[in-house]
């Protein structure tokens, strides 16, 4: 870590460590281990025929970056020099970054899950610390860098009554009854805005959601033999055809392609409950707390509050609880496009000449949270440049693509794929493209004073 005096916090490359879990992708497909070698000690190296999932970059204990320098933890180095997050901030979150910025790199199904919120964080941790090991929130933010899919948050009621209508092992699976009773609920009211019917509905989907998720695991075989079997044999006609947001054939290949991962899952079902995504690089979408969800395939940048405190319900080996995640979800339902973020310029990075004649860019996606913000930077050109300027609080900055610089105060770095560095508060970032194809890189950062004020 260098300053170039006491009170002005600069930067540090960083080595982010890679974990290595059965969901990751194989060998050097994996997009974070392949980052994970550009910084990385020198008894890492990429294993071709082992998975590699996640890249984490913070000060989260479970996996902290350290100084390529020094290798002193990036959580060491803040606690001792407390300027480089701020004051305000340590003040707020305590001696770490608020956010952990990590890639995640993903090959076959995560678990259907959701993240609990502050005060729910806080009780699962008291009473369970093994398997819920912070007291901290978990909202987060997923940024494509490959093609993505994945689900996320309750479809629209409508698409959930034409499954249950077109899909005997899904009715049967639920209950006929159950199902019955929520049709008759939502009929007329899927999209009502009065509270009262939003209420019902809700609690009708709780009810309905509940049946599913504990059903015994001789009855989710048989029916996931059935649905299956529905799957292969209908194609395009199956689940009725499909619905607004994907068609028969769609739901088909899906129910195919998951089944071979985790055979004969109560997941198979949840994914006619929950939004089917699909995200193209540079798409992204925001989690709250207590929203459904679970990633199917690609890479992307992911940003959160730190913490790894995750609910899990199906398409899974590890630990399960599906009476909390039932308890605990909103039951907000909406069609996918209320997910999504639509990322818009950047109003605090000023580009160069060259930069703006080759149509780069600096953008800004903004989760409506205070723990972090990310600023995706696309340099199209040699030579073009972006300054983005100094924020109260901290900052991580990662390259997904080409060669630049980055310089903080009087200290400039090579940059290329998979090199991280952090950036203390105050400090202008100024970064340049030295590359004939794109340099990309990701800025995920926190400020003290709100999301509109603090800038230098």
């Amino acid at each position: 870590m260098r300053s170039a005096d006491d009170n002005l916090p600069l930067t540090a490359a960083l080595s982010a460590g890679v974990n290595s879990y059965d969901w990751g992708k194989i060998g050097k497909d994996s997009a974070a281990a392949r980052f994970a070698t550009a910084t990385a000690s020198q008894d890492f190296s990429i294993q071709e025929e082992k998975p590699y999932s996640e890249l984490w970059m913070g000060t989260h204990p479970s996996l902290p970056s350290r100084d390529v320098v020094t290798q002193r933890t990036l959580l060491d180095l803040v606690k001792d020099n407390q300027a480089l997050i701020s004051p305000d901030i340590a003040k707020l979150y305590g001696e770490k970054l608020p956010f952990l910025l990590k890639v995640l790199s993903i090959n076959k199904a995560l678990s259907i899950q959701a993240h609990p919120d502050k005060k729910l964080a806080e009780q699962l941790h008291a009473r369970d610390s093994k398997n819920y090991p912070d007291d901290n929130h978990k909202p987060e933010m997923a940024i494509a860098v490959t093609s993505f899919d994945g689900l996320c948050g309750f479809r629209p009621l409508a698409e959930i009554s034409h499954f249950l209508s077109t899909i005997p092992s899904l009715r049967s699976l639920v209950g006929d009854s159950t199902a019955a009773k929520f049709e008759s609920t939502v009929k007329g009211q899927e999209t009502s805005e009065a509270q009262a019917d939003i209420e019902k509905n809700k609690a009708v989907l709780k009810e309905v959601f509940r049946s599913l998720t504990n059903a015994q695991q001789d009855a989710v075989a048989s029916s996931a033999k059935e649905l299956v079997a529905s799957a292969k044999q209908e194609g395009d006609s199956f689940a009725g055809g499909g619905c607004q947001s994907n068609t028969g054939k769609e739901l088909a290949e899906l129910v195919g392609r998951l089944n071979g991962q985790f055979p004969e899952d109560v997941g198979l079902f949840m994914l006619f409950f929950l939004n089917y995504v699909n995200l193209e690089p540079g798409e992204g979408m925001f989690l709250q707390a207590n929203v459904p969800h679970a990633y199917l395939s690609g890479d992307i940048i992911e940003c959160m509050a730190s913490s790894d405190n995750v609910v899990r319900a199906g398409f899974t080996p590890k630990f399960k609880d599906a009476a909390t995640l039932i308890s605990m979800l909103t039951y907000s339902y909406a069609p996918i496009e209320a997910q999504k973020m639509s990322p818009s310029d950047y109003p605090y990075a000023t580009l160069s000449a060259a930069a703006y004649s080759s149509e780069s860019s600096c953008v800004l996606y903004d989760p409506p949270i205070e723990e972090f913000s990310v600023a995706k930077t696309d340099l199209k050109r040699e030579g073009a440049k972006a300054t983005l300027d100094g924020v109260q609080g901290p900052s991580i900055v990662i390259c997904t693509q080409g060669e630049g610089k980055i310089s903080v105060g009087p200290n400039t770095e090579v940059v290329k794929e998979g090199y991280v560095f952090f950036v203390g508060a105050t400090a202008e970032v100024v970064l340049e493209s030295t590359s004939k194809e794109k340099f990309v890189t990701f800025k995920a950062f926190c400020e003290s004073n709100g999301k509109e004020e603090g800038r230098l």
